[in-house]
Formats: C-alpha cells, structure tokens, sequence
C-alpha cells in the first residue's frame, strides 16, 4: 500500500520545521559567539521551560550589564549636553597641566566608545534571551563592564565635584529633550516586552512570574506617567513666542578670532552681534586694556618676551611692555574651537599679528558701528598706582570714546557714584535680587549665568523693564531654551552659529504634546499587549504532533535532539504487499548542523 497523502502532508511539515530550525542556527551562533565566544553549538545550551535563563554567576553578570548600561548613558548624556561649557573645561586643565590639549573631546569619544560598546553587548544578551539561549558572558567581556562601570562612575563623580554647575545644565537640557527621551523610552520598553513574555509565559514559578511582570510594569506605567511632570518654555500657546534673544559677542567671536582681539570683535560685528563682551585691566602706568585672565600667559607670548613674568600679574606691566606683546599666534597654535582650519589665509595672517587692545581701541568699534558694550572691571591687587582709582580712570575713557548710553555698566563698586557722575550709563547687576532693590539701584539689566534661567523671572523682571541677559550661550538648543523663555538677550562665543537661528528648534503647543505623549503611551500599551497575547496563545496553543503523541513546541525553548524524537515513522508496504498490522519502517532525518 503506497504512503498515505496524510502521513506525507505531516512528513513535509515536520521536515520543514527542521530545516527552519537548523537555517536558524547560524544566526544564533553569531549572537553566542559574539557575546560569550561560544560560535560552536555544542557549547551552548537552550534554557528548558521553567529553568531560569541563566547561572547565579550569569545572572550577576547580566544585572551587572544592565547598571552598567544606564550609569555610562548617564555620564554620556551629561557631558554631551555639557558641550556649551568644554572650553571652560580645556582651560581649566590647560591651567592646571601647563599644555594645552582639547581633553573634553577625548572625554566624549572615550564615553560614547564605551556606551557603544555596552549597548551592544545589551542587545546581544536580549537577542539570545528572545532565541531561548541560557547566557553565558565571556570573560573579556565581562572586564570591559567593570572598566566601563569604573570609568563612569568615577568620571562622574570627579566632575561632580569639579563642575557640579553642569548638573543644572542636564537639568535644564530635559526641558527639550524630555519629550523625546519619553518615546525612546517607551519604545524600548515595547522591544523589552518580547523577551519578558517569552520568559514570563515559560516560568513554573509563580514568584518569580510576579516579580518579574511586576517590575517591568512598574517601570512601564512611570514611564507613562513622566509626562505629567515635565515643564517647558517652549511648549506654549500659538503666538506666545517673544523676540529673538539678541546676540552679544563674547570677548568679540573667539571662534572665529583671538579673543579680546580688535579682529575679534569686528568679525562679531561683522556677524550680527548687537552687542560686545569684554574684560578690562588697568596697566601699571593707568591705560585700561582688554584681558580676561589675571596673568599673561594664556593669551600672549609673555613667556618668550618676559619669561621671567611669565606669573605676574597683568595689570603690574605697562602699557608699553603690553605693546611688545603678540596676542594672536596662541589661537593658530592651539586652535581651542577647531575653527581655524575654517579660516581663510588672510584671515589667519591678520589673526597671527594682533596685540593686546586698549579699552579706548574697543570702544571705538563698537561706537563706529553702534554696538552696545558690556565689560567686567577688574580690581588692580594692593600696591598697584591706581588700585583706588581705577574706576575713575575706566570712566574717564568711556565717556571720551562712546555714548554713555551704549554702555552696560556692570562694576558694582561705587555704583551710586557711578550714576551720579554718568546717569545715562545702564546700570547693570550680575545678581538677582528684589524689584525694589534692583529698582533703588537703578539697575536696568540683570547679567546671569543661563544655569539661572527661569521663565517666571524674567516676566516678573520684564514687567517692571529690567531685561535679561544670560551668559554664556553657544549651543543652540541653549539659545532655544533662552529664547522661549524669554530672555532678551545672550552673551555667546558663536555669534556666527545663533545669528542664523530664525525659530527655536524646539517649540509646541500644549495640545501638540499631549497628542504626541498620548499616542506613544497607546501604541506602545497595544504593542506591548499584542506581544503578551501571542507569546500565551504559542506557549499555550500550538500543537503539533510527533508520532501518535500530541505534544507542545515549546517555543524557541524546545531543544533540536537527534534520538527517536527526530525520527519519522510512517507505513510502508515492500513490493506492494501489505505489511501485518502495527508494522513501521522509520526513516530517520539527518542533518549537520
């Protein structure tokens, strides 16, 4: 009697269930490989349904991943937002080590190659635990963890402890990033629900099926409820959005020049700047000049001229031996924005030959193209000739150079007498305070550091005109936060980046974020159900037979044996006659893994 239609119907079925299995192997080989260095498939092993996914050591290991995961995208997160501030940061330690070397780009590569390296070995152990494979981590992997975890952990904290500031600046960078930081989340949690229904439906235990379901909706649902707490500027009602914050160069445009340079700040007129930043020092014999630090040594070749007073401070030299100085060459040499490759030859050649200006050669820059000026005065020390009459002298050369009206007046030393000699001089506070207070002070602007940042104040501020500047500004989402929140304007080093910004980067109305939170939350909840239901409708109704038996596939846990399992029975009759009743001949299916 010839094979029955019925028995080769399953016969094909069963030998295309093989072959799908075995085709499958090679991708699970290169995930084992990868991650545990097992590429052979007699070094790994299925979990059995109802045995965990993994060792105690294994699931150390694992946990171990996991943290590790989260505390080194933590780190990257804060110093990539921290990137407004990174030349702060190379001056600090070119001031600390006595070279000069871009460590906060190396800071961000060595991070981000770390949390790239981390992320993947997460995807790989999520891909095995989806396949039904018990983990296994090899050794080297598991040293980079601990090096990763190490590296984050301590570079944290010694940030922290350094530069705790920039806390705020992660703070404030949620404000834009939260609403998509929210989907990303939410959508990893969707990835998630694969491998946690997959395990939840195979446990025997009802402990661990709680603690585990429990857990990941926890998180789930605080994901979905983060929303309620996030506040904002810029998600706001239509045509609510004030002016553009205008742009004041800091020390003129150091990216595109030596700062505190007369080049520097024409190239910040020549941007758009609508006002100029500086720093004043008195010299020893009573010329006001432009120089931020209180030494020499940053900013000009005193240590080739003067290499004996390479530590004194700036203000003990003349105005003569400042004229001997070069104040250009250091930008080519170090190069601290990475723009000068950016320049022109001519650019380059007029940078390498600039001298430290006066505050009368400034001023006259920003009165030729009418710019307002904002300058911090510093103090000469003890002993210096004009120590007591250095604000007498400052003042004598602005009125001789610029309209008084042009000018922030930031000093806070003898403001009264200031403003009794200049009145139309703006007065200008580096200090909150009290509308009566700063009103008593006739302050009519307040310069803050944009860590201070808040909508309510300026408003509050505003209403009684006293406007808002904010330094230092050059990242552009920065600029977008300041400019929802109503800043008026911002002191930054890229004048040349913002002035092209026509509209925040980011800005919505309420009912457009709620429309996005909302969708994400309900696609992701019915994505998520969908997964739970037809990982219960596989583990529970997928039947399939073997022999006479009905049994369970089990899923991606049911484990390929070459025994009798593999064998395929079925009734034959040789030369056509029938075999006695009962009678199988097997023909076993082979094949090489």
């Amino acid at each position: 009697m010839p094979v029955t239609r019925l028995k080769l119907g399953k016969l094909k079925v069963v030998r295309r269930q093989l072959l799908q299995r075995y085709e499958h192997q090679p991708f699970v080989s290169c995930l084992a490989g990868l991650y545990g260095c097992q590429w052979r498939r007699y070094q790994r092993a299925r979990a059995q349904p109802g045995e965990c996914c993994c060792s105690k050591v294994e699931c150390g290991s694992f946990g171990l991943l996991i943290l590790t995961f989260f505390l080194s995208f933590l780190f990257l997160y804060f110093w990539s937002e921290a990137q407004n501030d990174y030349i702060d940061f190379d001056w600090f330690n070119f001031g600390t080590l006595g070279f000069w070397f871009p460590w906060s780009l190396v800071l961000l590569v060595v991070a981000a190659a770390l949390f790239t390296y981390i992320a993947l070995l997460l995807v790989l152990a999520v891909c095995l635990l989806s396949e039904g494979q018990r983990l296994y981590l090899h050794w080297s992997h598991k040293t980079g963890i601990v090096v990763a975890l190490v590296f984050s952990v301590t570079a944290t904290a010694i940030l922290s402890d350094l530069w705790s500031k920039e806390w705020k600046t992660l703070l404030l960078s949620l404000q834009v990033t939260a609403p998509f930081l929210h989907v990303a989340a939410v959508s990893l949690m969707a990835i998630l629900s694969w491998p946690i229904a997959l395990h939840f439906f195979r446990m025997n235990k009802k402990v661990r099926q709680v603690a585990v379901l429990g857990l990941y909706l926890s998180v789930l649902f605080s994901l979905y409820l983060v929303p309620l707490g996030m506040y904002s500027p810029c998600i706001k009602e239509a045509g609510t959005l004030g002016p553009a914050p205008t742009l004041i160069g800091h020390r003129g445009a150091p990216m595109l020049a030596p700062e505190n340079t007369v080049m520097s700040f024409e190239r910040a007129v020549e941007a758009g700047g609508a006002g100029l930043e500086t720093d004043v020092t008195i010299s020893y014999d009573g010329v006001p000049f432009l120089m931020h630090d209180s030494t020499l040594k940053r900013t000009t070749n005193v240590a080739e001229i003067f290499p004996n007073r390479t530590h004194l401070d700036a203000s003990m030299f003349t105005w003569a031996e400042l004229q001997q100085l070069n104040a250009g060459d250091w930008f080519l040499s170090r190069d601290p924005f990475g723009t000068v490759s950016s320049l022109s030859e001519t650019d380059c050649s007029q940078a390498q030959n600039q001298s430290v200006p006066s505050l009368a050669q400034f001023l006259e820059v920003a009165a030729g193209s009418g710019r307002l000026v904002l300058f911090n005065l510093r103090r000469p020390p003890y002993g210096h000739p004009y120590s007591q009459s250095y604000i007498n002298t400052t003042l004598q050369v602005v009125q001789a150079h610029i309209n008084s009206s042009q000018v922030l007046w930031l000093p806070s030393e003898d403001r009264e007498m200031v403003h009794a000699v200049d009145p139309e001089l703006q007065q200008t506070s580096g200090e909150k305070a009290s509308i009566q207070e700063l009103t008593d002070g006739h302050i009519s602007r307040l310069n803050l550091h944009y860590s201070t940042m808040s909508q309510q104040q300026f408003s509050k501020y505003q209403s009684v005109n006293i406007s808002t500047n904010l330094y230092v500004i050059s990242q552009p989402w920065l600029y977008t936060l300041a400019w929802c929140a109503g800043a008026q304007s911002v002191t930054t080093n890229s004048i040349h980046i913002l002035s092209n910004i026509n509209k925040p980067l980011f800005l919505m109305t309420q009912e457009e974020y709620s429309l996005m939170w909302i969708l994400t939350d309900a696609v992701s909840a019915f994505l998520i159900i969908a997964v739970f239901i037809f990982h219960w409708w596989r583990e529970r109704g997928l039947p399939f037979w073997s022999g006479s038996r009905q049994t369970h596939e089990n899923g991606p846990y049911s484990k390929f044996r070459t025994d009798s399992s593999e064998v395929i029975c079925f009734r034959w009759s040789p030369l056509h006659s029938d075999p006695p009743d009962g009678a199988l001949v097997s023909l076993p299916l082979v094949f090489n893994p």
